[in-house]
């Protein structure tokens, strides 16, 4: 399954995606670096991301957790990653949303544009009924992303995720199916 905006095609990550995930970690490593968990050395090798990919298509089987690779409209350029974790069936029907763009393509509305196609992918596709999102207060870009997609602010989670060694605050958001019908 392909998902298609107006600049952006969307794909299902897939085995034969290896080199272009670890040719945009490696990339953007040092930019990452300030809003991802600490990564290890093999977290940057072929064999660490192919193992990442065996363990995301494992879990998409499962049905815990997505991942997208973003592309400009036309090209094999992957520019970025949404993924959907943390998926909870039964009673819940929800799942935690997270991202990255390269460095070279950000603030040009691209990231909006894909979280908007995953969320109504999550709640037409998948079923899901709430996503949530958490994210650093000082990164006003994503919170930007995430307002534009229409989640909605709900507080701040404490010391909750390690980044680059530190724990730090999150902002935390969240959208239901119901938003989208606003």
């Amino acid at each position: 399954m392909i998902l298609h905006s107006e600049h952006l095609t969307i794909k299902p990550l897939v085995k034969e995606d290896i080199a272009s995930l670890l040719a945009l970690e490696v990339n953007n490593r040092e930019f990452f670096k300030a809003f991802a968990g600490t990564r290890n050395e093999f977290f940057y090798t072929y064999e660490g991301q192919a193992e990442r990919v065996h363990r995301f298509l494992e879990s998409s089987e499962q049905d815990t957790s997505y991942c997208f690779l973003i592309f400009l409209k036309d090209t094999d350029t992957v520019i970025g990653e949404v993924i959907l974790s943390e998926v909870v069936r039964g009673n819940l029907q929800s799942g935690w949303i997270g991202y990255f763009l390269d460095q070279t393509y950000n603030g040009k509305g691209y990231m909006s544009e894909a979280v908007k196609v995953i969320v109504q992918h999550a709640f037409s596709e998948l079923g899901l009924h709430r996503i949530e999102a958490g994210v650093m207060p000082h990164n006003i870009g994503s919170i930007k992303v995430l307002l534009k997609a229409g989640f909605t602010k709900e507080g701040i989670a404490r010391k909750n995720v390690k980044i680059d060694g530190v724990w730090q605050d999150h902002l935390t958001l969240a959208i239901i199916e119901e938003d989208l019908q606003k």
